[in-house]
């Protein structure tokens, strides 16, 4: 059985940072694309940023360079950083895991497992 449990939200003042993580179970990690993504309250889930299981890369245009994700496939574990935090980046992130994510996109719909989501909020 698959599992993603995301940690590592929280409160923080704009300018700030914090680190997601997400623990992966139930499946081999290593060959999966993974993904973070977020939705704020009457917004449509928006694909932040995701890694494939070569290592490549791809993020949502405005928040590069500020965000940056990570695996570490020995561990089972996906991570987020996120500096330079803003109000607007306040949401619910996900974490997701796509067994074949081809095209390498943030698309949601192809990717097949997801986690229950952890709160970040960022106050002015």
């Amino acid at each position: 059985q698959v599992q993603l449990v995301e940690s590592g939200g929280g409160s923080v003042q704009s300018g700030g940072s914090l680190r997601l993580s997400c623990a992966a179970s139930g499946y081999t990690h290593s060959n999966y694309g993974m993904g973070w993504f977020r939705q704020a309250p009457g917004k449509v889930r928006e694909g932040v940023a995701a890694i494939a299981s070569d290592g490549s890369t791809i993020y949502a245009d405005s928040l590069k360079g500020r965000f940056t994700i990570s695996r570490d496939n020995a561990k089972n574990t996906l991570y987020l950083q996120m500096n330079s935090l803003k109000p607007e980046d306040t949401a619910m992130y996900y974490c997701a895991a796509g067994v074949r994510v081809v095209p390498f996109t943030l698309r949601s719909w192809q990717y097949d497992y997801w986690g229950q989501g952890t709160q970040v909020t960022v106050s002015s």
